[in-house]
């Protein structure tokens, strides 16, 4: 009987899915979350205004969209300060990290990150044949000294960095990064993951030229901007790097409707703002539930909180197993000692009203576990 040939490299990989998304664990208990808590979107929703750009670019649906994404790469680049040839616009940033994987990762080729940071990232790395080299976190952070000093003992192409820092929401201040930038090895690149820069103080962002062959730098509108279902992200490079991926990207990747909307978005700052207040009393709020039933929170510059549930993993995991059970849709890291913490995304008041009232009961559960 015939069967596909698959490559010894996929032979050797096993199945794997990054994340287990809320809609797969509603279908396994049965039932919606009440609160959509895990995820890290946007619960504060999108732009009127793009929303209003993607009805109206709806009824053009039948067009491909611009395979270039000129008028948004555009306005992109006129945002950060940069030329048009500096900007590439992709299927989020997980589509962008992909094809940049694609691009300088062979079998056998060393690629540092820390452990226990995004995982989509390693999903790449090892379906390409990348030898992953991890660091462990300082001080619950990413360590980029560290991360770049095992580049250099290990002859690593690629380092990859997020600045916030997903999942414990740390950062440090963009001078810091651009400083770190003179110890990077010859030939190495830093992938700098800013998916969540619109929730940092200001100076999280470096300062560093568009030009620099030493950073690429990764931007979403799945997270400030409220559209991670319609798959936006961006890069900003130099010019040489943004051309190569030309030759792997996904040419019709991009949807009307989505650079439609993401245009539209861009340019509604006050929205952003707004958003952005949302978030901060949201933070805020999980702080306080959090301290309320005998727990510490991190500082976080992103739109979620880690709570630092006191004990092990096995208790932070048994907090969380029931907090779903209760229908609060929750994460948690799966390195220790970072696994001590659940991570709980920002949202409105009456999702945050249902973890306050939730939560003793999930305590208390994992207590009598314990």
């Amino acid at each position: 009987m015939t069967h596909p040939r698959y490559t010894p490299l996929i032979q050797s990989l096993p199945a794997a899915v990054p994340f287990v998304g809320p809609e797969e664990q509603e279908r396994a208990r049965g039932a919606p979350f009440a609160a959509r808590l895990g995820a890290n979107e946007n619960l504060f929703g999108p732009s009127p205004a793009a929303l209003a750009a993607m009805r109206t670019e709806a009824a053009e649906v039948w067009k491909y969209g611009d395979p270039t994404s000129h008028e948004l790469r555009a306005a992109l680049a006129a945002h950060m300060g940069v030329a048009l040839e500096n900007v590439l616009v992709g299927e989020g940033i997980d589509g962008l990290l992909g094809n940049l994987v694609r691009l300088l990762i062979a079998p056998g080729d060393a690629v540092v990150t820390s452990d226990g940071a995004y995982p989509t990232f390693n999903y790449h790395v090892t379906g390409f044949g990348g030898v992953l080299h991890k660091v462990p976190y300082r001080a619950d952070a990413e360590d980029l000294p560290a991360l770049i000093a095992h580049a250099r003992e290990v002859g690593a192409k690629l380092v990859y960095f997020a600045n916030p820092d997903n999942p414990m929401g740390s950062w440090v201040a963009g001078a810091d990064v651009t400083a770190a930038l003179d110890a990077l090895p010859e030939g190495c690149l830093l992938c700098l993951d800013e998916a969540y820069i619109e929730f940092a103080p200001e100076g999280t962002a470096p300062r560093i030229a568009a030009d620099d062959p030493r950073v690429i730098r990764l931007r979403t509108f799945s997270k400030a901007y409220g559209m991670a279902g319609a798959r936006i992200g961006y890069a900003v490079a130099e010019a040489g790097l943004i051309a190569a991926f030309d030759k792997v990207r996904n040419h019709f990747g991009m949807t009307r409707m989505a650079q439609a909307s993401a245009l539209a978005g861009l340019r509604d700052t006050a929205w952003l703002a707004h958003v952005q207040a949302e978030v901060g009393r949201a933070r805020a709020e999980i702080a306080r539930i959090a301290e309320g039933n005998g727990l510490a929170t991190l500082p976080s510059a992103a739109n979620f909180v880690a709570v630092d549930c006191g004990r092990d993993g096995a208790f932070a995991r048994a907090v969380l197993q029931s907090l779903v059970a209760q229908g609060v849709f929750v994460r948690m890291p799966f390195v220790a000692p970072q696994d001590r913490c659940i991570r709980i995304s920002c949202g409105p008041a009456h999702e945050m009203a249902v973890l306050a009232e939730r939560l003793p009961q999930a305590l208390a559960e994992a207590r009598m576990g314990a």
